[in-house]
């Protein structure tokens, strides 16, 4: 199939049949856009035999909704999809107006859903089959070049049988889809984005995930190591909120869980020893001192640079005594 792409390229590029395509990316592929009823957040997922899938095919804005536009992709609809949405339009208004002004529609796939948890799909009767969606309360899932028919009635019963934040649910519904067969070209680029439903004053916090694999033989278990990275990180990230507070024993805490998740990552385990240190539980950080410096000699010369910065409380003994792991 590969060999077949520049083809296909040229093709989408000069016009199929007289329907003129500008360059739009072979993106065939199956997503999914969702809505967590719980928290009102609202998010999006792609996987597809084609490098960089996320950049072209699912958008999302913290308040407004998030989009998936497929097959031969009409890159425009993402954020004229979104502009409509903010102007009012239902998710079914949405995609109505794109489709008709659209002379390439019966080669699109294209998925709308708002912060209310409405969505509307369309399936052009050209896209390459099995091809189809499913639209529902807070979710829609669609796919096209598939190795069969029952790929987007996985992705449903995943999602709506699912559970915890919505990233792991996108993930398990993109799971579902590969393990019923997925694309028949093969794997190669995977993304998830996840907004707030409701965005705030400071539009730097209202994207909560923006994970992409762009070139992998096995993008989803590759995304399930990144998502479990992001909840991983995600306490090392309250960790340090709490040193901000200094309230180091709910810091370690988020440490140690981090770790737990990931003990072969050592600069997890650096900011933990720090935390110590600056608890005053020397002994306790002595051991991790250790294992980092084993895993990366780097750290040895960065522990003397933190306490300038006040991000290390150590006094010369103290300083000595951690530098000490190193032999």
């Amino acid at each position: 199939m590969k060999k077949l792409i520049p083809i296909i390229l040229l093709i989408s590029s000069i016009g199929i049949m007289g329907q003129t395509f500008y360059s739009t990316p072979f993106a065939h592929t199956y997503s999914i856009v969702a809505r967590d009823p719980v928290t009102g957040d609202i998010g999006a997922g792609v996987q597809s035999h084609w490098f960089s899938v996320g950049s072209s095919v699912i958008w999302g804005e913290a308040g407004v909704g998030v989009v998936a536009t497929q097959s031969f992709v009409n890159v425009s609809f993402g954020l004229r999809a979104l502009s409509l949405l903010k102007k009012g339009l239902s998710p079914q208004e949405v995609v109505d107006e794109l489709i008709k002004s659209d002379e390439g529609r019966d080669f699109r796939q294209l998925a709308v859903l708002d912060t209310k948890g409405k969505s509307a799909a369309y399936t052009g009767a050209k896209c390459i089959q099995p091809a189809g969606h499913i639209t529902g309360e807070n979710f829609s899932v669609q796919a096209n070049l598939m190795i069969n028919d029952k790929v987007w009635g996985a992705m449903e019963k995943a999602f709506k049988n699912s559970k915890g934040q919505l990233v792991d649910r996108i993930l398990e519904a993109m799971d579902a889809a590969q393990k019923t067969g997925g694309d028949i070209r093969g794997t190669q680029s995977a993304s998830i984005i996840v907004y707030k439903g409701t965005a705030s004053d400071k539009p730097w916090e209202d994207k909560l995930v923006d994970l992409r694999v762009e070139d992998s033989a096995d993008p989803i278990s590759e995304m399930k190591r990144l998502v479990k990275l992001h909840h991983a990180y995600d306490h090392m990230n309250q960790g340090d909120l709490y040193v901000e507070k200094n309230e180091m024993d709910k810091a370690m805490i988020e440490y140690k869980t981090a770790e737990a998740m990931f003990p072969d990552y050592e600069e997890m385990k650096f900011w933990h020893a720090t935390t110590l240190v600056n608890a005053n539980k020397l002994e306790e950080a002595l051991p991790l001192f250790k294992e980092v410096f084993v895993k990366n000699k780097n750290y040895i010369e960065l522990v003397p640079r933190l306490i300038p910065s006040g991000l290390l409380v150590a006094d010369k003994k103290t300083l000595e005594k951690i530098l000490s792991q190193a032999k």
